[in-house]
């Protein structure tokens, strides 16, 4: 593609947030008008700093960020702020205008319709001065993409935009992105919903800090990629064998002396220009390592007990008879869709104390969180996961942590100031070590690599405690043992 066709054109751009955690360099690529093209690369790699980066609330250290004038650009964030959670939904909206908006009103009410959140007639007058923080994950993940879209923006970036959302507001937002016209770029690790729309992929290498520019849907880019490491992990492979046995010569023949010592100089020469040769394999195609979440040393058999719970309809708490019995080894699944209180049902059960449910006396309760509010982010990674170690031996915690991809560059960073899908690995490496009884998981595949997916799923399905999820996503929960399923659905 030419660059003269581009509607954003990266040309050699550097960029790095301390000399220690470098993001670009001197990294090149085009977006023309109208793409929809995917973000893709490891968490931690530097994405979501790309995006700021197109935005402009970033500046590149090095390079030329150049971008058709009078473009507009909005971005569709991961998630809300904490220091936003307590906006008015009018106030929410208001925020991403620079100047007063006189006619937000009906704005506000055309793009809640596009997302498909629009209240019901009783709620109507009330909405626009509910508190953002009252809404479910998957409400707030539609509320995030009506606020890129009330902008009208030339370019849309949406990161991460189907975290939280349940099937039908997936499906929604499909149906909405194959239709829409304007530029879009996308960061998601839900790869079924992103083939369905992508025409292109850019590949932030965290090897040589490039962006690679693939065409096509993002399977096919994928099997691209895929084949391209086999192909450079077979050469390497070919390339040792030979250097390998032309070492074993020059050592044969150096041992012989005279002239042959002559020839084994040459041919060390040749191998130091295979060893040159050897192509770098691409490191952020590795997953984190098979993992068990052991559980604590004494499980009663009858871990929790449920004779009543609360699901939300028409915004308000309705209270629900039941009798059931989460036993020791058991996996429950909680279903329902957005906004009927699967999150608010889940801290209940964490809590240990709600009414209506018994969490059996010594059972230690490990609890993934959607939003990860459970982290203290003001503390290191080091710090997080050393409290979380029975036994603070550091050699211990450090090979855990090394398993989920957690090396010494990223321990030392305060867990605040991770990617969200790095904050999802600490969050496993720290269950991992408090070998919980009973393992709360709400939406623990959000931002999560696709690749890390099947072996999260392995370690839940084995995992021997009793354990209650919630997960919008059909393909995890297929790799997991389910004993009994939930339906807050039938009981409104």
């Amino acid at each position: 593609m030419s660059r003269a066709d581009g509607l954003i054109v990266f040309s050699d751009v550097s960029f790095e947030h301390d000399p220690t955690r470098p993001i670009l360099k001197e990294a090149s690529f085009v977006v023309r008008r109208g793409a929809k093209m995917t973000l893709m690369g490891q968490n931690g790699a530097g994405k979501s700093t790309i995006f700021g980066l197109i935005s402009g609330a970033l500046s590149p250290d090095s390079g030329d960020i150049n971008i058709q004038p009078r473009t507009t650009i909005a971005i569709s964030r991961q998630i809300i702020p904490r220091d936003e959670l307590t906006l008015t939904v009018r106030a929410f909206f208001e925020s991403c205008f620079k100047e007063k908006v006189y006619d937000i009103d009906p704005r506000i009410e055309a793009v809640l319709e596009v997302v498909n959140l629009t209240p019901t007639e009783k709620m109507k007058d009330t909405f626009k001065e509910r508190i953002i923080g009252s809404f479910s994950g998957g409400q707030q993940a539609r509320l995030l993409l009506a606020q890129a879209l009330i902008q009208d923006p030339d370019v849309l970036l949406l990161d991460e935009p189907t975290n939280n959302l349940d099937v039908a507001g997936i499906e929604h937002l499909t149906v909405f992105l194959k239709e829409y016209k304007k530029t879009v770029l996308v960061i998601s690790h839900d790869a079924d919903f992103l083939n369905s729309f992508t025409d292109g992929v850019l590949y932030l290498n965290t090897q040589n800090r490039q962006v690679e520019q693939y065409n096509g849907n993002y399977h096919t880019v994928l099997k691209d990629i895929a084949a391209r490491v086999e192909k450079e992990q077979r050469q390497n492979a070919q390339l040792a064998k030979q250097i390998q046995a032309d070492k074993d010569k020059i050592n044969y023949f150096a041992s012989k002396g005279g002239k042959m010592r002559l020839v084994a100089k040459r041919m060390r020469d040749d191998v130091e220009e295979a060893e040159e040769n050897k192509v770098d394999v691409r490191k952020e195609d590795r997953t984190i390592r098979p993992f068990t979440i052991e559980t604590q040393g004494e499980v009663p058999l009858e871990v929790l007990r449920i004779t009543s719970y609360k699901v939300i309809k028409n915004h308000q708490p309705k209270e629900v008879e039941c009798d059931l019995v989460l036993k020791r080894g058991s996996h429950l699944q909680i279903i329902g869709p957005n906004g009927i209180g699967k999150t608010t049902l889940l801290e209940s059960f964490a809590s240990g104390h709600a009414k209506g449910e018994h969490v059996a006396p010594g059972v230690k309760i490990g609890y993934y969180r959607q939003d990860f509010s459970n982290l203290d982010f003001d503390k290191t990674v080091f710090e997080t996961l050393m409290d979380s170690m029975p036994k603070k031996i550091e050699e211990d915690m450090r090979s855990i942590a090394a398993g989920f991809l957690l090396y010494s560059d990223v321990m030392k960073n305060k867990v605040g100031n991770l990617s969200e899908g790095q904050k999802g690995l600490v969050a496993f490496a720290k269950l991992t070590m408090e070998r919980p009884g009973l393992l709360i998981l709400d939406e623990p595949t959000n931002h999560i690599n696709f690749r890390h997916i099947p072996v999260i799923a392995e370690a839940l399905h084995n995992y021997k405690g009793a354990m209650i999820l919630v997960s919008h996503v059909p393909d995890f929960v297929e790799q997991i043992r389910i004993d009994e399923i939930l339906d807050l659905a039938k009981s409104l």
